[in-house]
């Protein structure tokens, strides 16, 4: 979806800010919001590795390689097909391709404002932080505020680099956000992933709920979570690195399944929890007297 890249701007703490990948205008009635399109998302501190040859450690390239005769095609002989049948395929020259493309027009087009909670996750296939453009923070808090106010979603269609996207607009701490949308013919039905038809007892329930109860909080912090395997794989290449030996940890044999008595497992989920909860009361209780 992205189209060509901005330069970044500075914050207003002069700190460098995340580069804008693409700018677009968005309409609904005869209001034009310019904006600009924001990752959401940092990938640099992820762990990639390179594929390399044993022998010498080069890097190496990937080829394409004809299946007939098994030799590499240069780029220059490379052309696209769709099969429509079992080995025949119509073949399009970039001129054809390109009159088939939607016409980059940059907007996203409101079609109508639905319900917040009348989108379902299954459908959002990545976001992008939506920033007002020049000339645009007017109309840009207006919307964002009247979405918010009136807990809506805004549908609507983008065209961009030669492709027609589904997206919904949503008010977020003070911003919008953009969600790329799956069509509905992308997306199972939930029929199609079998689930057996049995109900809980009240009883089973209400304990769910109780131990349910005792683990949450107001909202999600994202800091108490760290990606756990990234540090653990950080720390070996560090070892490795030094010229020390990485061994390898003893699988573990698989957990199997165990065949519980449900409202056993709640109660005792219920007590596990509650012995922490006495022992820091008990801890203050004593500090206070």
């Amino acid at each position: 979806m992205t189209a060509k890249r901005r330069t970044s701007r500075k914050d207003e703490d002069g700190d460098e800010g995340p580069r804008a990948l693409a700018t677009a205008t968005i309409t609904f009635g005869l209001v034009t919001v310019p904006v600009r399109l924001y990752p959401t998302a940092s990938v640099s501190g992820g762990i990639s590795f390179h594929m390399l040859h044993e022998k010498d450690r080069s890097r190496l390239k990937q080829q394409y390689v004809c299946v007939k005769e098994g030799t590499v095609v240069p780029r220059s002989e490379i052309v696209k097909g769709f099969e429509v049948a079992k080995g025949r395929y119509v073949v399009l020259a970039d001129e054809e391709l390109r009159a088939l493309e939607a016409q980059a027009s940059r907007g996203i087009e409101i079609a109508e404002f639905v319900p917040e909670d009348s989108l379902s996750p299954v459908y959002i296939e990545r976001h992008y932080y939506l920033g007002p453009d020049a000339g645009g923070a007017k109309a840009y808090a207006l919307l964002a505020d009247a979405m918010r106010q009136e807990k809506l979603l805004a549908i609507a269609r983008y065209a961009a680099r030669g492709k027609d996207y589904l997206v919904a607009l949503r008010a977020w701490e003070g911003r919008l956000i953009m969600h790329q949308l799956f069509h509905r013919d992308e997306v199972r039905a939930p029929a199609a992933l079998p689930v057996p038809r049995t109900h809980a007892r009240p009883a089973e329930v209400e304990l769910a709920k109780r131990l349910i109860e005792s683990i949450a909080r107001d909202r999600f912090d994202p800091s108490l979570y760290e990606d756990e395997v990234r540090k653990r794989v950080r720390k070996l290449i560090a070892r490795k690195a030094k010229g020390q030996k990485i061994e390898a940890p003893e699988e573990k044999a698989p957990r199997e399944a165990e065949v519980i008595d449900l409202m056993s497992a709640l109660k005792a989920s219920l007590e596990s929890k509650r012995k922490p909860a006495r022992s820091e009361r008990t801890r203050r209780e004593r500090k206070a007297s």
